[in-house]
């Protein structure tokens, strides 16, 4: 079976990116498939994260301006030639399935190119960020909206990650996929040391400024605990974590470490796993935290937290409310009997993501599509 990927890039660290290495690679160690990735502007460099040499990758080389809008002129006088790359090279492949994985502008005309072969839209944002927007839309926005409902429509399939993003999808061709872990280590976190680290994109929606009020109150109280944020990003938001770090004092508990290649190992030395964000999706960084034995305490935010963490694995804390997150961050810190019991429920809880299980619900989803 010939598969095909649509991405934007893959030089870039991201989760799309990671969890598309991840896929592309179990399918292609598979006798029966022949996998291609299909990217408009990979600009000469090499995959930030490993890909299987049996993987085909093509370039269209479109290279948008990605500091301008899809809609400036300069992006748009782009698109004809971009339609024509894709249509052409896919015609070429011949494949069973085509799959967008990022938000870009493949996305919305995809679905009405090479009409024959099944297509799939996979999202790995929550939709609740529209819901404003669609309440009170502009004029512009409920066109635009109305031609997003459309084109979604028009996809064999729809990939969500969680059953609460269903409610925001007008169509009935969503299907639920969670992400896949990208590792199960052989061992566990002791939840001996005093640390607790987080993990993500550096970027206003990770919440990390809230993080470092609530971890201002909790070193009021406590100050024999560090706290390591891993992830690099948007400059100016780091500048002003950094800024306030220094601002409350709070420069030998927490730490900006930038990014890192060896998580995993980062996680096995700490105790718990926090997380701030406005909202997610489904955050693969949770899972791998889970594997790892790590409980997590974790805003409610809409709508992947929930998904993963409950009361036997972690701790909920109502969305924005900083004091009940310091409250019971310290609770859990200073009851070793709970902290060893909820990391032994999150190692139990992340095994239902192994990669073996995860791909088997994409095969099936292949299958049904190739006697559609």
């Amino acid at each position: 079976m010939k598969i095909v990927f649509i991405i934007d890039q893959v030089y870039l660290h991201g989760g799309i990116e990671r969890v598309l290495s991840i896929k592309a690679n179990y399918l292609a160690s598979l006798p029966d498939y022949e996998i291609h990735i299909l990217t408009t502007e990979q600009k000469n460099t090499l995959p930030c994260y490993e890909f299987s040499n049996a993987i085909i990758f093509q370039d269209l080389e479109v290279n948008y301006k990605r500091n301008k809008s899809y809609f400036h002129p300069v992006n748009l006088f782009k698109l004809p030639r971009h339609i024509y790359k894709t249509k052409s090279t896919i015609k070429r492949i011949k494949p069973d399935v085509i799959i967008v994985c990022s938000h870009s502008v493949d996305t919305y005309f995809v679905p009405f190119i090479n009409k024959k072969i099944p297509k799939v839209k996979e999202f790995h944002y929550s939709k609740f960020i529209e819901k404003d927007k669609r309440e009170k839309p502009s004029l512009f926005k409920k066109l635009f909206f109305k031609y997003t409902d459309y084109v979604e429509s028009k996809y064999d399939k729809l990939i969500i990650l969680n059953k609460d993003e269903s409610k925001y999808y007008k169509t009935a061709n969503t299907v639920i996929i969670p992400n896949p872990l990208t590792f199960y280590p052989d061992s566990v976190s002791q939840l001996t040391k005093n640390r607790i680290i987080t993990a993500g994109r550096i970027a206003h929606v990770k919440g990390y400024d809230i993080l470092i009020d609530i971890w201002r109150i909790i070193n009021n109280k406590q100050k024999d605990w560090k706290l390591d944020i891993y992830g690099d990003g948007d400059s100016d938001y780091v500048h002003k974590l950094q800024n306030k770090i220094d601002k409350y004092g709070l420069q030998d508990s927490i730490t900006l470490k930038g990014a890192t290649s060896i998580i995993q190992k980062e996680m096995l030395n700490a105790s718990i796993f926090v997380m701030t964000s406005h909202n997610e999706c489904f955050p693969l960084v949770l899972l791998e935290a889970q594997a790892c034995g790590l409980p997590i305490v974790s805003f409610d935010c809409p709508f992947g937290p929930r998904n993963i963490i409950n009361v036997e694995n972690g701790i909920l804390i109502p969305h924005y409310n900083k004091k009940v997150f310091a409250d019971q961050l310290l609770k859990l810190m200073n009851n070793k009997e709970q902290l060893k019991l909820k990391g032994e429920n999150a190692r139990k809880n992340s095994s239902k993501y192994k990669l073996e299980t995860v791909m088997n619900l994409w095969e099936k989803m292949f299958n049904d599509l190739s006697i559609k």
